[in-house]
């Protein structure tokens, strides 16, 4: 049966509540003995524990290396991503630039006013 991991871990369990699990009120826990009563769902297939990030730590299923693991792959490819050069870094401040200069030279007239 599963551990969840959620940002919001009340939000969830009232979710579940509402989908017709009984959260937090003391079912009896057949697989998932060690997780905390207020966080336990038991469903007609099923049991679920619902953990909030802070909580990673007491999880049973899954291990903080495991974790460490996917936070690292997701690092390294965010490192991976292309990062724009001084080539690039020129190119957007001159466009920057010919904008800022062709606003602030280009006089527009109000209707019925001629050109100055």
């Amino acid at each position: 049966m599963p551990e969840q991991i959620s940002k919001y871990p009340e939000v969830t369990l009232e979710v579940l509540k509402s989908a017709g699990a009984v959260c937090g009120q003391g079912a009896p826990q057949k697989i998932l003995k060690q997780c905390p009563a207020k966080q336990f769902c038991s469903l007609p297939a099923g049991e679920i524990c619902v953990y909030g990030i802070d909580q990673i730590p007491q999880m049973t299923q899954i291990t903080l290396e495991e974790l460490a693991r996917v936070v690292a792959r997701k690092q390294s490819s965010l490192e991976d991503l292309p990062v724009m050069g001084p080539a690039g870094a020129l190119i957007v401040g001159a466009v920057f630039a010919a904008g800022f200069a062709l606003g602030k030279f280009r006089r527009k007239t109000a209707p019925g006013q001629p050109a100055r």
